[in-house]
């Protein structure tokens, strides 16, 4: 149950009363991208948690099919049904009601619903499918969920869902770790959405995971100007060593991160 409260692409050619509704936000997808090990997920998710917390209707879209990320985010005993981000892919057109049919529920968040691949799918377990079924699968989340996390891959020369994310959400959080792999994976990437309506207006950069010991104005000198800096957490890399993000960061070394999630919500959302 759907439980909230309220080719290629890079080629040129119920009965109960109703609640108040929530505030339409100016910026409602956010797609979170970066290169690989950036935390792309873990950003997602830790923005995710914080929406719901504003009791805010969030919709978490985890898009790799390669290494699905829904079994790396929680425990499955905390998510209420089976879902597939695969089956709403799969279908010849996809509308609102199918996707609500498909997101999975959280039993201990009630703001949240997420829609991913499961344990053990991947790419081929559905048949493929093209950016005009991805572009109806994001405008489709509009009319889901007021709030729209998209949890992009990394590699987008060959994932069409994160391109078609990039390009057709309202902002992109561009994340990249402190090192030059960071950085030149990046490089070897944005080219390929020079020709596809790539939006560098809308796009936040954040510099993220950094430690103590990384000189992380050196780095922004080679990104040029970054909107955010998210600085490592040991508590947030075991909640995620142990697949369990919804976890609350209680601890003091945890509150740097904190606080940067809180700007970007604010910057992003404006909540």
């Amino acid at each position: 149950m759907f439980h909230f409260q309220t080719g290629s692409l890079f080629s040129r050619s119920s009965g109960a009363p109703k609640a108040d509704p929530e505030p339409e936000p100016s910026t409602q997808i956010l797609a979170v991208w970066g290169s690989p090990g950036s935390g792309k997920t873990t950003v997602s998710v830790k923005l995710a948690q914080y929406l719901t917390g504003q009791r805010r209707n969030v919709l978490l879209l985890l898009c790799d099919s390669t290494t699905p990320m829904l079994p790396c985010i929680c425990p499955p005993a905390d998510l209420e049904c089976e879902c597939s981000l695969g089956s709403v892919l799969a279908a010849s057109h996809i509308t609102a009601s199918l996707i609500r049919h498909n997101c999975i529920t959280h039993k201990r968040i009630s703001h949240l619903s997420i829609l991913g691949m499961r344990k053990g799918e991947n790419v081929f377990t559905y048949p493929p499918y093209n950016s005009e079924l991805a572009a109806e699968l994001i405008a489709g989340l509009r009319e889901v969920a007021p709030y729209v996390i998209i949890d992009c891959g990394s590699a987008i020369a060959h994932d069409i869902l994160s391109a078609v994310a990039l390009m057709d959400s309202d902002a992109v959080l561009r994340l990249v770790g402190c090192d030059l792999k960071s950085v030149s994976y990046l490089s070897s990437q944005l080219p390929l959405l020079k020709d596809n309506k790539w939006d560098a207006e809308k796009q936040y950069k954040a510099a993220s995971n950094i430690r103590a010991n990384q000189a992380s104005e050196n780095m922004e000198q080679i990104l040029g100007s970054v909107a955010f800096r998210l600085p490592h957490s040991d508590e947030l890399e075991n909640q995620m060593l142990a697949g369990d993000l919804f976890r609350d960061l209680s601890l003091k070394e945890s509150r740097g991160f904190r606080k940067e999630i809180q700007k970007i919500s604010k910057e992003v959302f404006d909540v």
